[in-house]
């Protein structure tokens, strides 16, 4: 069945790698209706996080932002499809960075430094167009498939232009065999953690919330400088990235502090632009009492 699921899934890539992204955007507007009205997926998820988080928002503003929520959601299906088949020339005019020579004066001293994004706008391009920009090639971590057949072809995939992936299960090690290497380390940290006895909580979005610690301790365990990916979209399938300073010297950082700083960076974006988060994760599950 697994074999099955791949071949249909190759089929769909086909199909993307010849439609034109015009006639793309018009089926995902369509497909953003299907979840959103027809099968309203976690719509009540939605609807909660953004409430809990904006209270004095009105019905009516809230509506339309969960409206462009699954508009957001069904763009990131399609563009990540499109990306499979997508060249260099195509990506690197569709997702830019505005300050890649940021990076340069922490490679010039052989330091590894650390990449902080969030699930914000379409982080899966900007993985793909990492090793454009990074002189240095980037190591991304992401979670194995059940679906080995996928698995391999999605690593690949995310692969194909010089980014290293690695197992979320093996992050410890992954960090270890490049200590004596200058690396990028590019890093999702707005999940909820899955230990809550390990997490940092701090106020976010207007609620106590448990945060991954996992930036942070690797920061910390080899003295790694940590910065923020700030991915914004211009306009549909278009993005730029921004790269700007969480800190330089994490050891001199309270326990804490690099996350706190992490945090209040998504924040802010999210709370400028919040259609373009993904509020259907159960981000707060974790209550502080558990």
């Amino acid at each position: 069945m697994n074999f099955v699921v791949y071949i249909v899934f190759r089929l769909f890539v086909l199909l993307f790698a010849i439609t034109p992204f015009p006639i793309i955007y018009i089926f995902s507007s369509f497909l953003s209706f299907i979840i959103g009205r027809i099968f309203e997926y976690r719509h009540s998820v939605i609807y909660e996080n953004l409430t809990n988080a904006f209270p004095n928002k009105t019905e009516k503003e809230k509506k339309k932002i969960i409206t462009k929520v699954y508009l957001n959601i069904s763009d990131l299906i399609v563009e990540s499809l499109k990306s499979f088949t997508m060249s260099k020339k195509q990506i690197k005019k569709r997702q830019i960075v505005l300050n890649p020579e940021f990076l340069d004066s922490y490679f010039e001293n052989n330091h590894g430094v650390i990449g902080v994004s969030g699930h914000y706008a379409n982080w899966e391009w900007a993985a793909l167009t990492s090793s454009f920009y990074i002189k240095h090639g980037p190591v991304g971590f992401y979670k194995p498939l059940s679906n080995k057949y996928l698995d391999k072809y999605l690593k690949n995939n995310r692969n194909r232009f010089g980014m290293h992936l690695c197992s979320i299960y093996v992050t410890a090690l992954s960090f270890e065999s490049y200590k004596d290497k200058t690396a990028f380390f590019a890093m999702v940290g707005d999940q909820s953690p899955s230990n809550v006895t390990k997490a940092y909580w701090m106020k976010f979005l207007n609620q106590e919330t448990a945060c991954l610690h996992g930036p942070e301790k690797y920061a910390k365990k080899y003295n790694l400088p940590v910065i923020f990916i700030d991915i914004q979209r211009v306009k549909r399938g278009y993005y730029t990235v921004e790269l700007s300073k969480i800190v330089d010297e994490p050891l001199a950082s309270p326990d804490g502090e690099i996350t706190k700083l992490y945090m209040q960076k998504l924040e802010k974006i999210i709370i400028k632009k919040p259609e373009d988060w993904l509020w259907s994760h159960r981000r707060w599950k974790i209550k502080p009492e558990q």
